[in-house]
């Protein structure tokens, strides 16, 4: 079960944009806020969501997709990829791109099995523009290593808001991984194709016993 939850997390692009409503929090505190509000959430409702978990999409929605820079991080991760599409497409792979997100966190979601977390010290963000900050989680089984998370954030220079854009798990960007799989798929099928198989996924159940897919592109 921990490994799937680690395969479906690090199939996930994660802008996972940690954040509270105080603006003003630097990324340490606000991943420290966000991680318990969610966590504390699953656990509250972990009878219900064991019976449906679709639940787990209401938690995406309600505690974690308002602070999401959705846009930044679909534009990111088209890659190259993004200039060449129009406003309309730009609009419409907007709309996917973010129930695909709301599907893909939820089923990550329903992989945790209460493990527990650790947000790394904080340090001094003054003068920094990107910055990134390691979250631990750690299995209760004490022979298995934590699982890496590096969460990259950002700094508005026009409001000074520190949102997250991108997720390395155990040295893999999640940025990186979609611009690699997504252009194949743009650039073979168009961007159309791209949209209509993030809505498919989108509408996928969610399932704790499902094995993550992939976009696919033709051979």
């Amino acid at each position: 079960m921990l490994k799937k939850f680690i395969v479906i997390v690090t199939l996930i692009f994660a802008p996972i944009v940690m954040a509270s409503e105080k603006n003003f929090e630097d990324p340490y505190q606000k991943t420290k806020i966000a991680a318990e509000k969610i966590f504390n959430a699953i656990n509250q409702q972990s009878a219900q969501i064991k019976s449906n978990p679709e639940i787990l999409r209401d938690v995406v929605k309600s505690d974690l997709l308002p602070y999401v820079h959705v846009k930044y991080a679909a534009a990111l991760s088209l890659g190259d990829n993004y200039k060449n599409i129009n406003k309309d497409e730009r609009d419409a792979y907007f709309s996917a791109f973010e129930r695909y997100l709301i599907q893909a966190f939820a089923q990550a979601l329903s992989m945790y099995n209460g493990q527990s977390y650790q947000v790394e010290s904080d340090k001094d963000v003054t003068g920094k523009n990107i910055v990134s900050v390691r979250v631990l989680l750690i299995n209760p089984d004490k022979s298995q290593q934590p699982i890496r998370l590096d969460f990259q954030w950002r700094k508005n220079t026009a409001t000074g808001e520190w949102q997250a854009y991108d997720m390395v798990a155990e040295g893999v960007s999640m940025i990186t991984t979609k611009q690699s799989e997504w252009s194949t798929i743009v650039r073979q099928q168009g961007i159309k194709s791209l949209i209509a198989q993030l809505q498919s996924q989108a509408s996928q159940k969610i399932d704790p016993n499902a094995i993550p897919n992939k976009t696919t592109a033709s051979k």
